[in-house]
């Protein structure tokens, strides 16, 4: 199945870290998150992607068309460095399709800028690339399948430290509860899509607003509740946090690692 990538948005909330670098090339190790997420896809047999592309468009089309396979893989270096061998490769077997598809365009007009790309296929994955969590993706697909449903997205607890509050009218209040055990749930993203989502998608839409509502109306909207890893990278303390995991060695979202260790591989 194809993968479907939003890689057009400005990431200003982490502009602290780089004003001129997209959101998913912020790094988590070695690899930008954008690499993150895709190798989690590919883990699952999913390795041709669709990159919608906006802002900076020229610096993610520089990453893959300059890629070097030894920033994060073993390899033996010889004849003072002029030979080497690499005995690991990340996206030997990627398809990679990286498409303009305008600077100031929303998610829905993205997808929309895509369809040919995606033409063909019963059902594809989309995604923000801006998330990284270690969902079973073959048992969301699996449910998604069972169902009649149009898309799907994975329900997740809220990822934050606001509280809500319950006043009077005059101000007394009269309840505070810290928005992770609200009861709420956010929208994750990790989307499955069939075909007909682009009937639901008309010109100018964003995702998760009209279309959401017509799917909501047709009981087409599939939600896939997981309450393991998912964090967002929204913010300089977002990204933080992943440098922080990634130096710890604690990192849920390599779920490729996690197999390579069962089976004895890497």
């Amino acid at each position: 199945m194809k993968t479907v990538l939003f890689c057009g948005g400005l990431g200003m909330r982490i502009r602290d870290y780089a004003e001129n670098v997209p959101k998913p090339l912020v790094p988590i190790g070695y690899r930008p998150i954008l690499w993150h997420l895709m190798k989690y896809y590919a883990h699952f047999g999913h390795n041709d992607f669709v990159l919608a592309l906006g802002y900076r468009a020229d610096m993610i089309k520089s990453f893959f068309l300059n890629y070097e396979e030894a920033v994060s893989n073993d390899l033996i270096v010889s004849e003072g460095g002029r030979k080497r061998e690499m005995l690991h490769s990340d996206i030997d077997d990627w398809r990679v399709s990286l498409i303009e598809t305008g600077l100031n365009a929303n998610i829905g007009q993205r997808l929309r800028a895509v369809r040919q790309h995606v033409a063909g296929e019963e059902m594809f994955f989309a995604n923000y690339a801006d998330s990284l969590t270690d969902l079973p993706l073959d048992e969301q697909l699996e449910a998604f399948r069972r169902s009649d449903a149009v898309a799907s997205f994975v329900s997740v607890i809220p990822n934050l430290s606001y509280h809500f509050i319950e006043a009077g009218k005059d101000g007394r209040v009269t309840g505070i509860k810290d928005i992770a055990n609200s009861g709420l749930r956010l929208n994750g993203g990790f989307f499955i899509f069939r075909q007909e989502i682009f009937d639901y998608l008309h010109e100018g839409e964003e995702l998760v607003i009209e279309p959401f509502e017509r799917l909501i109306k047709a009981k087409k909207l599939q939600a896939y509740r997981y309450d393991g890893f998912w964090t967002p990278m929204d913010t300089a303390k977002d990204r933080q946090k992943y440098d922080e995991l990634w130096s710890s060695g604690d990192t849920p979202w390599t779920v490729w690692k996690k197999d390579q260790a069962t089976s004895g591989k890497g």
